[in-house]
């Protein structure tokens, strides 16, 4: 008797028991930290639907999210980063960079070609923090400048969408720093023969890119409170040991002070390059 009742008990327990949430269902936003279902967030192309934090996004989602479905065409996808200065700190630099492949599926932190935006044609990169936090080596400013020189050729406008946390990449020394020369000299010479240069920021845009190509467009758009400048708030407030002011080095911030122009929440961005284009009769 007693030997059924302990076999019903724990029958009873099995079926009754609860399934667990799948892992991932939920993220937390990082600006209000509330908890955000997941697809919810994917719908809004990663904005928190409470808060309306720009959350990260790749590089390829990028693409998907301001190109013309199916219109976009990688350039100089061939060009891969090596190892010339034997580089290591915790790890050497080629291992390094045969991790970061693996992991987020590129070849560096840069993707560049062309592509049509509301039917218009463009040429159009974007930069990755994902991979090495977003830093600019030999690659990334090769690619970039292939890309500006493409387009002053073509006579196309450029758009260029920078998420970098990384700034120069110091495992390539000096030829990761003559990048940020070499992209714009790119760009100056694309100015002189009239092309229009759209720059978007995102969270973060920092060190030698935001010193470099992102602050030259022609008409400079950031995304809402991301975070912006060449040394982090941080770092700048331990060494010249003030209080900064409040939203300092944020979108909001540079929009106050004439660093940039407008900002631009993410579901309208498409939209209003395709807007500034025509506005600029490019």
């Amino acid at each position: 008797m007693s030997d059924t009742l302990e076999n019903q008990t724990t029958s009873g327990t099995a079926r009754t028991k609860k399934r667990g949430v799948p892992e991932g269902t939920w993220i937390q936003c990082p600006g209000c930290k509330a908890a955000v279902f997941r697809k919810e967030a994917e719908k809004r192309m990663n904005v928190c639907p409470e808060c309306q934090y720009h959350m990260y996004v790749s590089a390829q989602q990028r693409i998907e999210q301001v190109l013309d479905e199916g219109t976009f065409e990688e350039w100089d996808a061939n060009l891969m980063p090596v190892d010339p200065l034997q580089f290591s700190d915790s790890r050497p630099y080629a291992e390094r960079l045969v991790a970061e492949q693996a992991k987020t599926g590129l070849r560096d932190a840069a993707i560049t070609g062309c592509g049509m935006i509301r039917a218009r044609r463009v040429a159009f990169g974007v930069t990755d923090s994902a991979f090495i936090m977003g830093s600019m080596g030999s690659v990334v400013g090769e690619r970039l400048a292939r890309l500006v020189e493409r387009a002053t050729e073509e006579r196309l406008p450029l758009i260029i969408i920078s998420g970098s946390g990384g700034g120069a990449r110091m495992h390539e020394g000096i030829l990761s720093l003559m990048q940020m020369a070499k992209v714009s000299a790119a760009l100056a010479r694309y100015d002189k023969a009239g092309g229009l240069y759209i720059s978007v920021l995102t969270n973060p845009t920092m060190g030698g890119v935001a010193a470099s190509f992102a602050s030259l467009g022609d008409v400079i758009f950031a995304e809402p409170k991301a975070l912006i400048g060449f040394a982090g708030p941080r770092t700048i407030k331990a060494t010249i040991r003030i209080e900064l002011p409040e939203g300092f080095q944020t979108s909001e911030f540079l929009l106050k002070h004439g660093f940039v122009d407008r900002i631009v929440s993410r579901e309208k961005l498409k939209s209003e390059i395709a807007r500034t284009i025509d506005y600029c009769g490019k």
